[in-house]
C-alpha cells in the first residue's frame, strides 16, 4: 500500500473572504458548470478521494448556495468578531481530524480540476508536512491549493501563536516542495470582475 493510499485524506474549501475586490461573494458566483465556486470545490475535493469536505466560513457568513443536496455539509466557522485569515481557519479544521491529511483550497480557482488536486496526492512523501505547487507567477508556493499532512498541524499553531497569518510565508520558511502546475491556468484565482471574465471565457 503506498503512502497516498494509506494515508487519511480531509478536504477543507477556504470561503470565508470578505471578497472585497470583487465586489460581491466569490464563494457564490455560479461557474459555467452551473455550480457556486463553493459547491465546485467541495466537487473537486471529494472527486480528489477526500472522505470529509468541510467549508470554512465568517462566523455570520451564510452557507453558500448550491449546498441544498448536502443538508449536512461540514462547517468550520470563525470564531464571533475574529478573522485570522485563512490560517485560522486551515487549523480549526486540523483540529477536527487531526490524524488526517487535508488538501486546502480556496474557493476563487474557477479553471482548477481533479487531476491537479490529485497529483498532490499522489506526489506526497511520507516525510513531508506539507506539499504544494509553485505560482506560474512568481514560482512562490500556492498554499491554498496545498496539502498539509498530520504532521503539519503543530507548525501552524506555531505560526499562529508567532503571529504569522500568511500560509504562503509559513511554506517559505519551512522550504515545501513544490511541484510544477499540471494543468497551465489551473491555479489561477478571481479576486477581481475582470479575473472572473477572463477566467471563464478563455
Amino acid at each position: 500500500m503506498t503512502a497516498a493510499k494509506a494515508m487519511t485524506l480531509c478536504g477543507l474549501v477556504l470561503a470565508g473572504g470578505r471578497s472585497s475586490r470583487m465586489g460581491r461573494d466569490k464563494a457564490a458566483l455560479v461557474h459555467p458548470d452551473g455550480r457556486t465556486l463553493a459547491r465546485r470545490g467541495h466537487d473537486l475535493l471529494v472527486g480528489a478521494g477526500c472522505e470529509t469536505v468541510a467549508l470554512s466560513l465568517r462566523h455570520d457568513q451564510e452557507l453558500p448556495p448550491g449546498f441544498a443536496d448536502l443538508p449536512h455539509v461540514m462547517l468550520v466557522r470563525d470564531p464571533e468578531g475574529m478573522s485570522q485569515g485563512p490560517l485560522g481557519g486551515m487549523l480549526a479544521a486540523m483540529r477536527l481530524r487531526p490524524e488526517a491529511a487535508w488538501l486546502m483550497l480556496a474557493c476563487d480557482l474557477p479553471r482548477l480540476d481533479v487531476a491537479t488536486l490529485s497529483h498532490l496526492v499522489t506526489s506526497k512523501r511520507p516525510a513531508e508536512p506539507f506539499l504544494s505547487y509553485s505560482s506560474e507567477f512568481d514560482g512562490l508556493p500556492e498554499p491554498l491549493c496545498a496539502l498539509y499532512a498530520a504532521a503539519a498541524l503543530p507548525i501552524l499553531e506555531q505560526a499562529q501563536a508567532e503571529g504569522i497569518r500568511c500560509p504562503r510565508k509559513l511554506l517559505i520558511r519551512h522550504a515545501c516542495r513544490l511541484l510544477k502546475p499540471l494543468t497551465p491556468g489551473a491555479l489561477d484565482n478571481a479576486n477581481t470582475p475582470a479575473d472572473w471574465t477572463t477566467a471563464i471565457t478563455r
